[in-house]
């Protein structure tokens, strides 16, 4: 449950974050083969009660993407009732009428996945993933909170969620920079604009809601008229319209609400302002107000946006970043809306620079596009960029972004499922001159520059509250009509018998002559194919050398390669809509490449070059390593990651290969030392093919991709002798509990964090600790969510992880809380954990049915995507794990006991506890101090202890 700050067309969004990410690049070495066509059929029917419903056939998994979306948001809300669209949404979380109990619970039963709600500026959706034998039972639970809703709505729901949502507003607020939007929403927006407050809005107007106004609410905008549902996936029209009309026919329709008028707000005059903030550097924020969503003028500031700040060579960063090298990185976009949108630049400012001299530049790169427009070759590799998201995008049914928002977003604005069809219409067909117009139409006069400057951090007045005018519900429009009722709902919610077989991809494996192994899944639903080239190693490779080595040198992989720069080498790559990186983790480091089938070999050489033959250039070093000490200077103003910084080092002990960063970024000293030779040392060590796996995971085949491979690759030799990875060696826990505080003058959070060391991945016991930790915090149902979230609604969430590792893996359990209830939260994350270990409050059966169900049923949809195959390929290949692998681990869990999870948790020591709460000392060391948890200790950001 969630809230969009920057609501965005999905289609586009989804190209553009594509392209945004876009870490490495391929050439323009051959003609591409025939461009694939890519679409996203449907089709469309409305109940007599005014639900409109779409429908997309894609058998690929046997699930069902159930993805509703309701025309209401911040934007409808009136004076005195901001963030009533939000506070709504997470209420359609909790019990309906004929289901009590949390809303979640019949779908983990049935091995949900991808389930969420979110709400922006101009709608509200519900949606999940549900294996195609539990349709009913997700139609059953969605039209229940859709028409029988208000009588489940009492005060103590409404208290318990508007508890959360203040501490998810609080949360926002307490990261760097996180009073950005509200500040650019007040400025951008004239008071009485409907995008001029917040989508969380104003405490004073989530204190003031009241259980009629919340009722109020429902029965005005929740109506199936105002509502989209989409079903995608294992599903057709004929099946799609009689169990719509069996489980929402007899819903009654609400009243036809009116949207309001468009209003761009465009601004006459350019305004500025500056604020401080607790944080390390400079943050630039230049934004216009411009056209709405659906327009022509929309989609091309889109392709405007990526040639001048969406792609790793786009204009901004070819002068800001390499040139000039003024700042530590840059972007721009265009976000959607329906009233109106906005152009965003962003740029963070190195140290020691005037801002004021960035924002010059940027005004001058802005002026020159507009003047000059893009060039043939940047138009080209802009609109490949975006073809090549759309199609990575529409590989996924359902979540965020995937086929079945699509098509909602769609209907829902343009009121047509297939307008993401005219929008890559309008970017295929522009023009320079397009381009250059629609930049002179809306990036003149009246952008709004805001300055976040390094200082102390002001809370931000609440605007003041209105009082709402009187409401009545309009009534209902004659023409809408309901069908007979067809469900006995007093029966409670249909239950789910029969599941879909889990179906895993046949493993093919090859040997190329370099040595390394091949391992090949097939998967041909969309026309791209997927490499990770893995090697040994990762962040404990760093042993005996300096501390971020493993990391950076291999993101130093994507900086040029062969005979192409940087920036060449990224424009290659944009060109060919290849997406590259290179990264390291804990045990090991791999090589990424996702290449359009069209143009798989010259991808693939580009790929080659990257893998055998990294540049290393002096001046790209020095660039990077600036950008990467500024990053951890970011890292340590940030709530997780400072905690990400400081507790391994404290779980592992000194001197151990896991005693480092988890972020992989290193120390400063350590990256600032780091020289060329360094990194070549660390490629030629670790990059070894004969120890490497090659996963491919797409459309392809043995026969066609080992010739393509040999041809890149065949040749490839180590150099030098071998490392040897070190075995982890285990380290004892300590004798009793340890807290350490860091402190974050002025935050309005605390964030709790509690470790210890478990066995490793390689234990036998490995999955029932895993399930075990699953009824304490790994799931929202789980023990710590339910108490800190929805019982105290203390938290916006809790939860506990161990992450697989090698050697001893680390555990931990995490909840930012607000700073009041430091104390408080703490002794209940201790008596949770305590009770849970103990046996005091002993596993359950229903909870060990909820995590197995979570875990095995779920498994048929998990694999929609290739990325998620990929990942279990690579634990397959990292922790020497059987083909059959899943299916095995399956019937593990399928077979385990209450008895055996409860044994697994008494793996954990509630008295060995490391601690560490990052908050303002001020407002949490006395509670801490009081709670008795073990000897305490101010530590700052790199771990050292304050006097």
């Amino acid at each position: 449950m969630t809230l969009h700050l920057r609501p965005r067309g999905a289609l586009l969004a989804v190209a553009l974050s594509a392209a945004l990410g876009t870490l490495a690049p391929a050439p323009v070495l051959a003609k591409p083969a025939q461009t694939a066509k890519v679409d996203i059929p449907f089709e469309e029917f409305t109940l007599p009660n005014g639900l409109r419903v779409v429908v997309h056939t894609d058998r690929k998994a046997p699930i069902v993407a159930v993805n509703i979306w309701y025309h209401v948001g911040s934007k409808d809300e009136p004076a005195g009732r901001t963030g009533f669209a939000h506070l709504f949404e997470h209420l359609m979380f909790q019990r309906s009428e004929n289901h009590d109990g949390e809303y979640f619970e019949p779908f983990k039963q049935v091995g949900v996945t991808g389930q969420n709600g979110t709400t922006n500026t101009d709608r509200t959706n519900y949606f999940e993933n549900v294996p195609t034998t539990a349709l009913d039972m997700a139609l059953w639970m969605e039209s229940d909170r859709m028409g029988h809703l208000l009588g489940a709505i009492d005060q103590a729901a409404l208290d318990e969620q508007r508890g959360v949502v203040q501490n998810e507003k609080r949360q926002g607020e307490n990261q760097p920079y996180g009073q950005v939007w509200e500040k650019l929403n007040r400025a951008l927006y004239p008071a009485g604009h409907p995008y001029h407050h917040s989508v969380i809005g104003s405490m004073n107007d989530l204190n003031a809601a009241s259980l009629d106004d919340v009722k109020t609410w429902f029965r005005t905008w929740y109506g199936p008229n105002n509502a989209v549902l989409v079903l995608a996936g294992d599903i057709d029209v004929a099946t799609a319209k009689e169990k719509v009309a069996r489980y929402f026919g007899d819903i009654p329709a609400g009243p036809s609400m009116a949207q309001p008028k468009v209003d761009v707000a465009k601004r006459e005059k350019s305004t500025r302002e500056t604020m401080t903030d607790k944080v390390p550097q400079a943050r630039i924020y230049r934004a216009w107000n411009v056209a709405e969503v659906g327009t022509t003028d929309i989609d091309q500031l889109q392709l405007f946006a990526q040639v001048l700040g969406g792609a790793k060579a786009s204009r901004l960063d070819q002068r800001l970043l390499h040139q000039d090298k003024l700042v530590d990185n840059v972007s721009a976009g265009a976000y959607s809306s329906q009233l109106g949108s906005n152009f965003m630049i962003m740029a963070t400012v190195k140290q020691g620079v005037d801002p004021a001299k960035v924002e010059a530049i940027i005004d001058e790169e802005v002026r020159k596009l507009i003047k000059d427009g893009p060039t043939a070759a940047e138009l080209s590799r802009g609109k490949t960029a975006f073809r090549a998201g759309f199609i990575r995008g529409i590989e996924r049914i359902g979540g965020f972004g995937g086929k079945a928002d699509a098509l909602a977003e769609c209907t829902v604005y343009e009121g047509d499922p297939g307008c993401f069809r005219r929008s890559l219409k309008v970017i295929n067909d522009a023009t320079a001159a397009d381009v250059r117009g629609i930049g002179a139409k809306w990036l003149g006069p009246g952008d709004h520059t805001l300055v976040v400057e390094p200082g102390a951090r002001v809370a931000l007045a609440e605007e003041p509250s209105a009082t709402p005018k009187p409401f009545n519900v309009p009534a209902v429009d004659p023409k809408f009509s309901t069908l007979p009722s067809q469900v006995d709902r007093s029966s409670g919610v249909p239950q789910t018998k029969q599941f879909p077989e889990l179906k895993f991809p046949q493993l093919h494996r090859a040997t190329l002559k370099n040595g390394t192994q091949v391992i090949l899944a097939e998967r041909h639903d969309i026309p791209v194919v997927q490499f990770s080239y893995e090697f040994p190693g990762g962040f404990t490779a760093d042993q005996g050398r300096k501390s971020g080595t493993a990391n950076f040198t291999m993101d130093l992989m994507g900086e040029g390669a062969g005979k192409l720069g940087a920036l060449a080498f990224a424009d290659a790559a944009d060109m060919l809509g290849a997406s590259m990186g290179a990264s390291a983790s804990l045990d090991s480091a791999s090589v990424y490449l996702s290449a359009l089938k069209e143009n798989l070999a010259p991808s693939l050489a580009l790929y080659a070059d990257m893998l055998r033959s990294p540049r290393f250039e002096q001046g790209e070093i020095d660039r990077v390593k600036a950008t990467w000490i500024a990053g951890i200077q970011q890292e340590k103003v940030n709530p997780n990651a400072v905690a990400m910084r400081v507790l391994p080092p404290l779980l592992y002990g000194k001197g151990h290969p896991y005693a480092i960063p988890f972020t992989g970024s290193g120390r400063e000293a350590d990256i600032q030392s780091l020289t060329r030779q360094d990194l070549v040392d660390f490629h030629r060590d670790w990059l070894r093919p004969e120890q490497g796996t090659l996963i491919v995971v797409g459309d392809t085949t043995l026969k066609e991709i080992v010739p393509l491979l040999e041809r890149q690759l065949g040749d490839w030799k180590s150099t030098g002798p071998a490392p040897q990875v070190k075995a982890t060696v285990d380290v004892a826990r300590p004798a009793k509990g340890r807290v350490f505080l860091i402190d974050q003058p002025g935050a309005v959070q605390a964030n709790l964090f509690a470790g210890q060391v478990v066995p490793s991945t390689l234990d036998a016991g490995a999955t029932r600790f895993d399930i075990a930790n699953g009824v304490l915090g790994g799931d929202f149902t789980s023990r710590l969510n339910m108490n800190l979230r929805e019982e105290k609604h203390w938290s916006y969430g809790a939860r506990s992880s161990a992450s697989s590792t090698l050697g001893q893996r680390p555990w931990m359990a995490m909840a930012p809380v607000q700073i009041d209830k430091t104390g408080e939260a703490m002794a209940e994350m201790r008596r949770e954990i305590a009770d849970f270990a103990s046996g005091t409050e002993a596993i359950t059966a229903p909870e060990v049915t909820r995590i197995r169900n979570i875990q095995t049923l779920s498994l048929p949809g998990a694999y929609e995507t290739a990325s998620a195959v990929m990942g279990t390929i690579s634990g397959i290949v990292r922790y020497q794990r059987p083909d059959d692998y899943v299916f095995k681990r399956k019937a593990e869990i399928e077979a385990m006991t209450p008895a055996q999870v409860q044994q697994a948790a008494a793996t954990l020591d509630p008295n060995a506890l490391t601690w560490v709460v990052v908050g303002d000392l001020k407002q949490t060391e006395k509670e801490v101090r009081a709670l008795n948890l073990g000897e305490v200790t101010v530590i700052d950001a790199d771990g050292n202890p304050v006097k």
